[in-house]
């Protein structure tokens, strides 16, 4: 089915050419089981009818583009539409629905690429992605890389969903979430940013002490009501590689902490995870079953310019790097 394993030490993670998804990575907790700890399904088949983007690798843009139109140099390019108007992870017909090619592969590491022509979902220029999974004890390691033949505008981002007690536990909600962020990006109608870049001081969006997922997602607040959970942008300051999020499940002992030099961090607690397709033990996945962290630029960029640009040019590389590193605690 187009499936790799790789490993080093107690973790290994199993990446799909579909989409170029993590689909398992197993990681030793702190009382030493070896726990399969993101969601995904068994099949091919079932990753094509599924709405949830588990593991994939998400793109040209990741997140939503408000109206779907991109206006870039002058000129205005109409985008697939597949959510209420707007364009949603690339349109209906994003990377996660792509079969990457193969290029490199070793025990501990394996690189996909994928080549997105001209006009692809109404996007501008052929780009060319690369990602690049790598393994140490531990230690998950994403490099993404693009480049493209016209201007353009990217934003890649891996779309896991984690579960720190093991993917068939089906809620994080006891888990611990902590998001090194002072500032959010609010959404109004169809989960699209209003602009405003607003304190978390004194809301449920401020996580930067450890609360616990299942309190902060149900939070009486106007804006987690109308996501019916979290799922909004962090505002993460400062450059270079750095904490984004931290998550910890006390009753398996494991930790995760995810570093990234991207400007913000996407929360989604799964809020509209449906039972169908199945997981990858056979059970069905609802609300919380996993809490996807996702480390990017804001969404609605080319619509906002206050925010990070994502125009990537002829000659120019758009680079990212992610990590996930894992603890058992004692």
């Amino acid at each position: 089915m187009g499936r790799h394993r790789i490993r080093a030490g107690g973790t290994s993670v199993d990446v799909l050419e579909l989409g170029a998804a993590v689909q398992r990575l197993h990681v030793r907790d702190g009382g030493g089981i070896r726990r399969n700890v993101v969601l995904g399904h068994a099949t091919l088949d079932d990753y094509r009818a599924s709405v949830a983007y588990f593991g994939s690798i998400i793109g040209r843009y990741a997140n939503r583009i408000a109206g779907a139109r991109l206006r870039l140099d002058g000129h205005e390019f109409p985008l697939a539409a597949n959510e209420r108007g707007s364009t949603l992870h690339g349109g209906p017909q994003g990377f996660h629905l792509r079969t990457w090619t193969l290029v490199d592969r070793a025990d501990d590491r394996i690189t996909l690429e994928l080549v997105s022509p001209d006009g692809d979902g109404g996007f501008p220029g052929e780009l060319t992605v690369q990602v690049t999974y790598a393994v140490s004890p531990g230690q998950v390691r994403i490099d993404l890389t693009a480049h493209t033949d016209a201007p353009t505008v990217v934003n890649l981002t891996n779309h896991t969903y984690v579960n720190l007690e093991g993917e068939d536990s089906l809620t994080v909600d006891r888990h611990l979430l902590q998001v090194a962020a002072d500032r959010y990006l609010p959404t109004g109608v169809g989960g699209i940013p209003t602009g405003a870049l607003t304190a978390v001081d004194g809301t449920p969006f401020d996580l930067r002490e450890p609360a616990l997922v299942g309190e902060r997602r149900r939070a009486e607040h106007p804006q987690m009501l109308a996501a019916a959970g979290l799922d909004h942008t962090f505002v993460i300051p400062g450059s270079g590689l750095r904490e984004h999020a931290r998550l910890v499940a006390p009753r398996t002992g494991l930790a995760l902490t995810i570093h990234s030099d991207q400007p913000g961090v996407q929360v989604y607690t799964g809020n509209h995870l449906r039972p169908h397709p199945l997981g990858t033990s056979g059970r069905p996945y609802g609300p919380a079953a996993g809490i996807a962290l996702e480390t990017q630029h804001f969404p609605d960029s080319p619509n906002h310019p206050h925010f990070p640009s994502t125009v990537l040019r002829p000659g120019e590389t758009f680079a990212s790097t992610t990590t996930w590193e894992f603890e058992a605690l004692g």
